[in-house]
């Protein structure tokens, strides 16, 4: 046990701006700089505060960069202004060019094999992040493990254009952990990609997939002298994922310190259930821990995805977590279950599993996952995601027959991609054609990095082209997942009947929405929603559609417990406003629409809400998160 608590110091190349500010401007672009830091071991007792301690070498992997100009108070935590609603988690818009931590969506994978050798686990690992893309498209970040050392790399930009070959070989190891997350507009993004490190105790590595809802509160704490605190914790970005990494790290020393003989596993295991006792809102996530293992746990609600795969070698059983298991598949993993909320999972250095239940918990999965976020080749706490759109389609077809608007349809067409299980099973069940009608151009950069409306709107219609043998003179049914602000659908719409289209109705598979995801989706504010204080024949009229028909959020739940009826309740909060975690409030709401979040946050003094724009181009609607 003594030997396990050090401090591991941190290395000198770190992979973000500020590091890139103390490298030489001359440096190549191509040059690969390692660096390795090791001091000797020493007490347990002395390893909970001392800064001097060591045992353990770590290396990172950075292509050095020109000199980055640092905005001013990017990293002063002083600068951001925080008022009298920082104890309900939010912060103030920031100043001085600093820009605010933003709810994302991220893909979380880790594995243990049995052997490691060059590119052994980093290879597998890059593999199961392609799977995971669609999670994720700032940033992509990586850390091996090889019972020695960490390697690390991390960077903007997709999977394949962050981890090259010569990456690839220096991420040598037998354990290693990945991360992409998705386009936000908060920090500098290659310093809040993920993983996220620190030193002591042990020596942790953490990646993470949700959000959390009081970051703030544990913010102060975690950098507050307050509680006779002696040592307070530095964090250096405005990432709610940092916030988490040092409340567990801080959990771990702490009961160390209390229980200095206890075990290790113990030590990790105590950690975890004070930090979910500690932390609210929706984390899944996986870390490595020096000398200790892999070690995953789930919130106690289970609002984002994490699932367990299994993988027998000759050399023994070899493990893999991931946000979906449609990553198991080319890495020949096979899914075990689901991570339960509210459990810890560890895989030992020597590949055997321990599990815990770390906290009271109920199963509140986030029901956004099956109808957007999540692959249609996944299964989630039990529910396969190709089934549960195929079960929307079903619903939305009984509704338009018990309306008796079938009579008036001639085909059904999916806006692409997403909505094709919907739309196949809804034409099945109406007995009408199916039509590709919209062709996707793939090649198209996304339309909220255009500087002015009309070049978004000429880039969607670049995105999608509306067939006129398909439409001319036919009364089409279009078929989307979801309706978001409604921008892009109008475009839509209106190519549609340029094509020649004689009537336009329009099927959403999810409700509408309305309210704010806070559990890992940076959506607009209520008042950017189309169907926000609209009827839904008005929101049919302002997308300039014959007429409109929703999932219905009663249809919407019953789909999801008839395909595992074990689960009480799901978290449909954008849909209802009823928020599992209990602690958001029309207050929290307020605030947050207030300040603004992700790519609408507002600068200081200002009064005017941000403008209504699609902000991703990926499917016709969904592409207007930024997730």
């Amino acid at each position: 046990m003594a030997s396990l608590f050090t401090h591991a110091l941190a290395p000198t190349h770190i992979h973000d701006d500020l590091a890139r500010a103390s490298v030489t401007a001359s440096t190549s672009a191509r040059s690969v700089g390692m660096t390795t830091a090791r001091a000797p071991p020493c007490s347990s007792r002395a390893a909970a505060a001392s800064i001097q301690l060591g045992g353990m070498n770590m290396t990172k992997y950075t292509r050095s960069r020109p000199v980055a100009k640092l905005r001013e108070g990017a990293l002063n935590s002083k600068s951001w202004g925080l008022n009298r609603w920082t104890r309900r988690g939010i912060t103030s818009p920031p100043t001085s060019g600093a820009r605010r931590r933003v709810a994302r969506m991220c893909g979380i994978i880790g594995i243990f094999k049995q052997e490691g050798g060059p590119g052994g686990t980093a290879s597998e690992l890059y593999e199961g992040l392609l799977m995971l893309q669609h999670r994720g498209q700032d940033s992509a970040g990586m850390v091996t493990y090889d019972g020695e050392r960490f390697r690390e790399r991390k960077d903007a930009g997709l999977v394949k254009d962050v981890f090259d070959k010569e990456a690839m070989d220096f991420l040598q190891g037998n354990i290693g952990i990945g991360h992409v997350r998705y386009p936000t507009a908060g920090g500098l993004s290659a310093q809040e990609a993920q993983p996220f490190f620190v030193s002591s105790p042990l020596g942790i590595y953490l990646i993470h997939n949700g959000n959390l809802t009081n970051t703030q509160d544990l913010r102060e704490e975690l950098t507050g002298y307050k509680d006779g605190k002696t040592f307070v914790r530095y964090l250096r970005t405005q990432s709610d994922s940092e916030v988490l990494l040092n409340v567990f790290a801080d959990a771990i020393g702490r009961f160390h310190e209390l229980q200095p003989n206890t075990d290790t596993v113990d030590t990790i295991f105590g950690a975890c259930m004070t930090t979910m006792s500690k932390c609210q809102g929706a984390y899944s996530c996986i870390t490595l821990i020096n000398n200790v293992g892999m070690f995953a746990f789930r919130d106690p609600h289970g609002i984002r995805p994490l699932v367990l795969g299994r993988r027998p070698t000759v050399n023994g059983v070899e493990w893999c977590f991931a946000s979906e298991d449609c990553a198991f598949g080319p890495i020949g993993f096979e899914r075990v279950r689901d991570v339960k909320p509210g459990e810890a999972v560890l895989i030992t250095e020597a590949g055997e599993l321990v599990s815990r239940q770390c906290a009271v918990a109920e199963l509140n999965p986030c029901i956004f996952e099956y109808i957007y976020l999540a692959r249609p080749d996944s299964v989630l706490n039990d529910i396969s995601v190709y089934e549960f759109q195929l079960s929307l389609g079903r619903k939305l077809a009984e509704r338009i027959v018990s309306l008796g608007m079938d009579n008036d349809i001639d085909m059904v067409v999916p806006v692409p991609d997403g909505s094709r299980p919907a739309a196949i099973e809804m034409a099945a069940a109406l007995n009408k054609p199916y039509r590709e009608g919209l062709v996707k151009n793939r090649y198209v950069g996304r339309t909220f990095i255009m500087p002015d409306q009309k070049l978004r709107e000429l880039s969607v219609r670049r995105k999608l082209n509306a067939m006129k043998t398909v439409f001319e003179g036919k009364r089409v049914l279009l078929v989307d997942d979801s309706i978001v602000r409604g921008t892009t659908m109008t475009q839509i719409v209106s190519m549609v009947r340029q094509a020649g289209a004689a009537k336009v109705y329009l099927a959403s598979a999810s409700p509408p929405v309305k309210f704010p995801n806070v559990y890992g989706v940076d959506m607009p504010s209520r008042k950017e929603f189309i169907a926000y204080n609209l009827t839904e024949e008005e929101v049919g009229e302002v997308l300039g559609a014959d007429s409109l028909i929703y999932q219905s959020v009663e249809d919407l739940i019953q789909v999801g417990k008839e395909h595992n009826p074990k689960i009480a309740s799901f978290d449909a909060s954008c849909f209802d406003g009823t928020y599992v975690t209990g602690d958001i409030d029309e207050e929290y709401l307020a605030v947050l629409e207030a300040t603004g979040r992700g790519k609408r946050a507002k600068k200081k003094g200002s009064d005017k809400s941000p403008a209504v724009k699609p902000l991703v181009d990926d499917s016709a609607e969904a592409e207007e998160l930024s997730l």
